[in-house]
């Protein structure tokens, strides 16, 4: 529990790569409610405290098959508003939330949907609208899961409503696209781990609209050949304290 320091990316994430593992992740803005219902429908907290992050595990039957799924809560590492690359990393779901009572928790989910698919563009993703005690709210219109075309869930981690359904629905999904889908990111992340003498085609330059000319590792994946653009660490003022991060600018799958 609280012993476990490790960084997520020294984490044991290859497990995920097993039929019968399944990761799901958090995000949404601080205090949006993410951390109690995620801690009531999960058991088995690991404090990881190195990069700010509570895995919950569960066990699921889905289709008369065991499924351990590990969630992922951000615990304090979303008041960057950005994530460390190796939480989204091998992502099989997300759950997004924001509080009804806090309209810039509402207009945040933007931010977090796009960072979500720099890294995970194929992912189901749950848009969930939390604090529902006023039933008023389950009535209005939520526009921005209607626009990506994504499913809305109003839940109240004060008495439980649709807890249990929004996280059976999540990990339905999560297994769903596991078995029938392979995002092309995890195989540019892996390759991008790869040491610069392991690199196929070694370093070459490209330009970046607005950024003129940027680094960009060449390499090999099976018969195809990728060229990854890299930005520099860009800092956004008006978004506050957003933390600093490489940016992913290109991803171009070519033939040999």
């Amino acid at each position: 529990m609280a012993r476990d320091k490790a960084k997520p990316c020294e984490l044991d994430q290859e497990k995920y790569d097993a039929d019968d593992n399944v990761k799901i992740i958090c995000l949404g803005d601080s205090a949006v409610g993410k951390s109690k219902y995620v801690g009531g429908f999960g058991d088995q907290p690991q404090q990881l405290s190195t990069y700010a992050l509570t895995l919950y595990k569960h066990t699921a039957t889905v289709d008369g098959k065991t499924v351990l799924v590990d969630f992922w809560d951000t615990a304090g590492q979303e008041r960057f508003q950005s994530m460390h690359a190796s939480y989204y990393h091998k992502a099989h779901a997300c759950i997004l939330v924001f509080d009804v009572q806090r309209k810039i928790t509402y207009r945040n989910l933007s931010t977090w949907y796009t960072e979500l698919r720099e890294f995970r563009p194929e992912i189901p993703c749950i848009v969930v609208a939390n604090k529902i005690d006023d039933r008023k709210m389950t009535q209005k219109s939520f526009n921005f899961a209607k626009k990506f075309s994504l499913p809305l869930y109003f839940v109240s981690a004060a008495d439980g409503t649709n807890v249990v359904k929004l996280f059976s629905d999540a990990i339905r999904l999560a297994v769903s696209y596991k078995q029938n889908s392979q995002d092309f990111m995890d195989e540019v992340l892996q390759e991008l781990e790869v040491g610069p003498a392991q690199m196929s085609g070694g370093i070459e330059r490209t330009a970046s609209p607005g950024r003129g000319a940027e680094l960009a590792p060449q390499t090999r994946l099976g018969k195809q050949h990728i060229l990854v653009g890299m930005a520099p660490e860009v800092s956004e003022p008006h978004l506050g304290t957003r933390k600093a991060r490489p940016h992913l600018l290109l991803v171009h799958r070519t033939s040999t």
